[in-house]
């Protein structure tokens, strides 16, 4: 899709096409009323500043639609079908597989939360090892880098829309 289509949905279309990149209601109002967009770069912008602004329910809200890591999203949804695509790469064998399994459980235990984290262009291995850092964050600084987290996901998936 190029900027200028985007530019000419109605809002009900151009929310329906943002949704699969971060499903927060103030972010893509922020963005369906920041239109029109002169190119694609300053819809990109508009979403990183939108997305800096997550507040902790919002990123709560947004992590229902993030399977665990190294686990395979299911369903037909837009957002499993990204998350599948984005985590296809990242090689897991059963010894990792097994790391993150443990690794999650310990992350929700202490969070309460699903653990996220951008993975296209990630390995399995710098995954794991950000899981066992993050493993010692302060709730608060948790739900920061979380929030950064879902905003560079969707600032992918936004890239991934209009190339």
């Amino acid at each position: 899709m190029d900027v200028q289509t985007f530019n000419e949905l109605s809002p009900a279309e151009a929310e329906k096409l943002v949704r699969p990149c971060l499903d927060v209601p103030r972010w893509m109002d922020d963005i369906v009323q920041g239109r029109p967009y002169t190119d694609v770069n300053e819809l990109l912008d508009r979403a990183e500043q939108s997305g800096k602004k997550l507040t902790p329910s919002e990123v709560n809200q947004a992590l229902a639609h993030h399977p665990r890591i190294g686990e395979r999203a299911e369903g037909e949804t837009e957002e499993a079908t990204l998350s599948r695509r984005e985590q296809a790469g990242l090689g897991i064998d059963d010894d990792t597989q097994a790391q993150l399994k443990q690794g999650n459980a310990e992350y929700e235990k202490r969070f309460d939360q699903v653990f996220l984290i951008r993975a296209a262009g990630r390995s399995s291995q710098e995954i794991l090892a950000e899981l066992r850092r993050r493993l010692q964050n302060s709730p608060e600084d948790e739900v920061a880098e979380t929030a950064e987290q879902l905003n560079q996901i969707a600032r992918l998936r936004l890239e991934g829309l209009f190339s």
